[in-house]
């Protein structure tokens, strides 16, 4: 699918299912070089993902996220690894559209909700799980998924948790993803393996492009 065919206008304001819905895999990114940015996003862009979870690992992660909003509107730039209410305010100021977090608590949820950014906060318990239902989060992401139990604990939570949405993150690779994507209560998996580090490093944007079209090919349930 062309990216001016995609059915959500990347101006509106994003619900957290429509980020996971957009396609079945959202990128986990690590940036260390601001110049890198916009080329990559350009290059997902092109493979079909839009949705970009830029990661706060990095002190230029902020200004990488600040340039793909600037320069590639065809993107929907995210901010990962949120962990506080200041993390919040730093990737909306930056143009996050959405975020995602490792875990998950009350006052990081509360500081999503002010700041109107979209959260998936991580969870790996069945008490997480109920801790950010509590606070009005059905869409959450799994992580690690493979550490925490993987497939068997998603298949086991679906019965308590029919009502979640989930995105397994974490150790998830193109082997791996499609068995994920089966389950009727994930609806996309977060994976790094779209951006490689050395792909990344020698500008190689052709091959990113083409990880990201092979990962939109991907089959998942509908939900």
């Amino acid at each position: 699918m062309a990216v001016d065919e995609y059915p959500l206008p990347v101006t509106e304001t994003l619900t957290a299912l429509q980020v996971m819905r957009d396609a079945p895999v959202i990128p986990v990114i690590v940036l260390h070089d601001p110049a890198h940015a916009v080329p990559l996003a350009r290059a997902l862009v092109e493979g079909g993902i839009r949705m970009l979870e830029v990661t706060l690992r990095t002190p230029q992660a902020r200004d990488c996220i600040e340039a793909i909003a600037r320069e590639v509107p065809q993107a929907v730039p995210g901010a990962g690894t949120l962990r506080s209410a200041a993390d919040v305010q730093a990737a909306r100021l930056a143009g996050a559209r959405f975020g995602v977090s490792p875990g998950y608590t009350a006052s990081l949820g509360r500081a999503c909700r002010e700041q109107g950014l979209p959260l998936l906060p991580g969870v790996a318990t069945a008490s997480e799980v109920l801790a950010a239902q509590e606070d009005g989060y059905t869409e959450l992401k799994f992580f690690p998924a493979m550490q925490a139990g993987g497939l068997s604990m998603l298949k086991a939570w679906h019965g308590p948790f029919g009502d979640v949405a989930f995105c397994p993150t974490g150790g998830i690779t193109p082997a791996n993803a499609g068995d994920f994507l089966a389950l009727p209560n994930v609806v996309c998996v977060g994976g790094s393996w779209l951006v490689p580090a050395d792909a990344l490093a020698a500008g190689d944007w052709a091959r990113i492009t083409r990880l990201a079209r092979e990962a939109v090919a991907l089959q998942r349930v509908a939900r």
